[in-house]
């Protein structure tokens, strides 16, 4: 008998959407504490829900639960940033190239490119950014491709929301993301599986210079 999932509580949903956008945003900063007493208190919430939320963002990897420093920020460096995007750069590209293949329809990935152009805010930006590469890979005729791709989505937006605010880049992304966008349209799975290797591996070049030596190395 196949087990259900249980369902979040909305309270703890609510909390942990939160949280994340904070994260995401600046808000919430690499390395700042999250206090169960302050977010509860903020939240109007008891300390439960959100002691699942930060149980939860554990998971996903935004944040850190240390016995002896509690709940903090995830630091993002460049090793950080390299474990993240070696993933990204060995399956992403690949799953679009079977979803361009499949003749898989991209009017989603088209929907969030036009959001992300629009966003008034660094928060819309990202969340469109995010869902843009997801529109990308997650019609790749691969479940589990595409669950792979999700664990690791939110630690990408981490480094990102960290390269963005040092350094805004999001206008070359935008340009980059139009043309990973056109050679899909156009059916062409290589080019387009190409150019969104190259967009990712610049950006953590760019953000973390030395991050993808490894890579080269091995």
């Amino acid at each position: 008998m196949t087990s259900v999932p249980t369902p979040i509580p909305s309270r703890t949903q609510f909390v942990l959407e939160e949280i994340k956008r904070r994260i995401l945003t600046g808000q919430l900063t690499p390395g700042q504490a999250l206090v169960e007493t302050e977010l509860a208190a903020q939240f109007g919430v008891s300390k439960t829900p959100v002691r699942e939320a930060l149980k939860t963002l554990a998971g996903t990897g935004l944040v850190v639960m240390s016995q002896y420093k509690g709940v903090t920020v995830r630091m993002v460096d460049a090793d950080m940033a390299r474990e993240v995007y070696d993933v990204r750069l060995l399956i992403e590209p690949e799953a679009l190239k079977r979803a361009v293949r499949r003749g898989a329809p991209l009017d989603a990935a088209r929907d969030a490119l036009t959001r992300a152009d629009q966003a008034s805010d660094t928060a819309e930006r990202s969340l469109a950014n995010r869902e843009f590469h997801r529109a990308l890979y997650l019609p790749c005729g691969n479940p589990l491709l595409g669950r792979m791709l999700d664990e690791v989505r939110d630690q990408a937006a981490l480094v990102s929301a960290v390269a963005w605010a040092a350094s805004p880049s999001w206008e070359r992304e935008a340009g980059e993301h139009r043309e990973i966008l056109r050679l899909a349209l156009d059916g062409d799975a290589d080019g387009a599986a190409r150019a969104l290797h190259a967009h990712i591996a610049s950006f953590v070049e760019r953000a973390f210079p030395g991050a993808g030596d490894q890579e080269g190395q091995e």
